[in-house]
C-alpha cells in the first residue's frame, strides 16, 4: 500500500488509537518517523516507543499514555505542512500551540526538534505538526 504522506498516517494513527482508549499503536519505521516519536516521549505526550522487526519491514510500537488511566494526554495532533501545500517558519515566526501548552514539530537544518528548541538554537524549518 502505497501512502502519499506517511507523517499525517503516523499521526493519525496515534489520535485514533488514543481516542479508542487503545494501549499502543504500530505504524511502520523511518528516520522521520521515530525522530516524532522521540520528541513525543520527551515531551511526555507517550509513555515509550519501541523499534521491531515485524516481517520484512520494521515497525514502531507506540505505547500511549493516559491520564488516571482515562483520559489521553494526547488530546489534539494536528499535520501542518502536507505534501501538496509545504509550511516554513523563520526563526522568528515559529508558532505556539495554545499559548504554549502545546508544542510544535520542526523540521530544521540540524534535525527533528521541538519549536522551542529551535527558538533557542536560532533556527527556522517546515512546520511539520502540532500536538497538544
Amino acid at each position: 500500500m502505497n501512502i502519499s504522506d506517511p507523517i499525517a498516517d503516523m499521526l493519525t494513527r496515534v489520535r485514533n488509537a488514543s481516542r479508542a482508549r487503545h494501549t499502543e499503536v504500530v505504524v511502520p519505521a523511518s528516520r522521520t518517523k521515530r525522530q516524532i516519536a522521540r520528541i513525543l516521549k520527551e515531551e511526555g505526550f507517550i509513555a515509550d516507543v519501541a523499534e521491531e522487526r515485524q516481517g520484512p519491514a520494521n515497525v514502531l510500537r507506540i505505547t500511549l499514555k493516559y491520564v488516571d488511566g482515562k483520559a489521553p494526554v494526547v488530546s489534539g495532533l494536528k499535520r501542518i505542512s502536507k505534501p501538496g501545500l509545504r509550511v516554513y517558519a523563520r526563526k522568528t515566526d515559529i508558532p505556539r500551540v495554545l499559548g504554549g501548552l502545546g508544542i510544535v514539530i520542526v523540521s530544521t537544518s540540524q534535525g527533528i526538534m521541538t519549536g522551542a528548541q529551535a527558538r533557542k538554537a536560532e533556527l527556522g524549518g517546515e512546520v511539520l505538526a502540532y500536538v497538544w
